[in-house]
């Protein structure tokens, strides 16, 4: 990596955790030029734009989320303790002390959700690819025998995304220090639902701890 694909790299670190706390709509160049004591004729230089600056910490945050929970899940057997792993994963990136506003892509899907555009649309493949790596998991559990041959394996990717909206709604808003155990809890009972004949859920499991 060159210095300036480092600075960039540096730039945008600061810039994701930046826009966990003001969203990514309140990103500037003058406001993260501030921050970083930089120039803003330098961030310029780097993004070109506003909407460009706003479209790379997407994308930073986007390839950073694939690093912490879909890469590291992968490495799982197939099946429910790889369904488990990106779950749990996914959790911790909601309370991370880098990111004391939470998880920067779920607020943009707020802010953004209205607003036709290259960052809407970024930021749905993004949440789309999630949603269909959440279901090609569950589909490879049925195949292991650890869910149900006649589990609708969309409808659980369906319902454990919504598990983890939930909890971040009710952790950042809300205040509530319960809500990661909960959605912890959420995923215990809804795949305890669909169990197959192969499935050997321990007590741990049950807890919906994570090994």
């Amino acid at each position: 990596m060159g210095k300036g694909e480092q600075t960039r790299a540096l730039i945008l670190g600061e810039a994701v955790a930046l826009a966990s706390q003001v969203g990514i709509e309140g990103l500037t160049i003058g406001v993260l030029a501030e921050r970083l004591k930089l120039s803003k004729s330098g961030l310029f230089a780097h993004f070109g734009s506003r909407e460009g600056l706003q479209l790379a910490v997407v994308e930073a945050a986007q390839e950073d989320f694939v690093a912490r929970a879909i890469k590291p899940a992968l490495t799982e057997p197939r099946g429910l303790p790889r369904l488990r792993r990106l779950f749990e994963l996914w959790l911790a990136n909601l309370d991370l002390p880098e990111r004391p506003g939470g998880c920067p892509l779920l607020a943009a899907a707020v802010e953004f959700d209205d607003q036709p555009g290259p960052i809407r649309d970024r930021l749905a493949a993004g949440h789309r690819h999630l949603l269909a790596t959440l279901a090609r998991a569950s589909a490879q559990a049925v195949e292991c025998g650890h869910l149900a041959a006649d589990s609708d394996t969309e409808q659980l990717a369906f319902e454990l995304f919504g598990l983890v909206l939930a909890a971040h709604h009710h952790l950042r808003l809300l205040g509530d220090t319960t809500a990661l155990e909960r959605a912890r809890r959420g995923f215990a009972e809804r795949i305890e639902r669909c169990q197959g004949p192969a499935a050997s859920l321990g007590p741990a499991d049950a807890a919906g701890a994570i090994a």
